[in-house]
């Protein structure tokens, strides 16, 4: 079974800094691009960043310069680096990854973490 599994979220006083991973488990034969989304309470779903297989990565206007999106092709990982966290990244945060499977390709979606930042 193919899964994205994500973990790192908590509860953090503004300014303070998390560290989001998320493993991609399962029959894989190859991750493309894998990025980050946030929710937060009556909102739409956003994309927060997102890095390619090469490495290329790209970035919401509101979290350029202070996160970092990063990736272990070895281990299926993708990172999110969190820092000068602020009250309005609070959401729940949401791995994506396009994987080749055996079924061919695919997106898929973590369960979620959530992200409280208290001001």
């Amino acid at each position: 079974q193919v899964q994205l599994v994500e973990s790192g979220g908590g509860l953090v006083q503004a300014g303070g800094s998390l560290r989001l991973s998320c493993v991609a488990s399962g029959s894989i034969f190859s991750i493309n691009a894998m990025g980050w989304y946030r929710q937060a309470p009556g909102k739409q779903r956003e994309l927060v960043a997102v890095i390619t297989s090469g490495g290329s990565t790209n970035y919401a206007d509101s979290v350029k310069g202070r996160f970092t999106i990063s990736r272990d092709n070895a281990k299926n990982t993708v990172y999110l680096q969190m820092n000068s966290l602020k009250p309005e990244d609070t959401a729940v945060y949401y791995c994506n990854a396009d994987l080749f499977v055996v079924a061919g390709a695919y997106e898929y979606w973590g369960q979620g973490t959530q992200v409280t930042v208290s001001s």
